[in-house]
């Protein structure tokens, strides 16, 4: 287990057997954005496997949350990785849905929660 802190974040960090899991907590809107797209960068860059995020306690707050899932999912895809939403909030499930990122962000089964990293945004 490695504990850091990027930014304001406190972040708790496990490797499962497929990949690593990161649980985000909190409101993602303009003013959290920056310190969200840093740990996914970090989880992304140094691991192998798949990403998946729970949103189950976080709120997306304007576009620029969508943004960084967005960024994220390029940049997984870039480094040869799977990056899946396997957890999230009916709010968070209908504004995926509209604006259809639930096509390409979504994982439709929900893996068991082997190990998290708690962010809080």
């Amino acid at each position: 287990m490695t504990t850091s802190a990027l930014g304001a974040l406190p972040v708790e960090v496990r490797a499962m057997h497929s990949g690593q899991e990161i649980a985000i907590t909190g409101r993602i809107d303009v003013h959290t954005v920056a310190d969200v797209r840093l740990v996914l960068h970090e989880i992304i860059d140094t691991g192998c496997g798949d990403v998946h995020v729970r949103l189950g306690g976080a709120e997306i707050g304007d576009a620029t949350g969508l943004g960084v899932l967005v960024e994220a999912y390029n940049r997984a895809r870039r480094a040869g990785r799977r990056l899946a939403v396997v957890d999230m909030t009916e709010r968070t499930s209908r504004l995926l849905r509209a604006s259809r990122l639930d096509r390409s962000l979504v994982l439709r089964h929900d893996p068991a929660a082997v190990t998290v990293a708690a962010v809080t945004a």
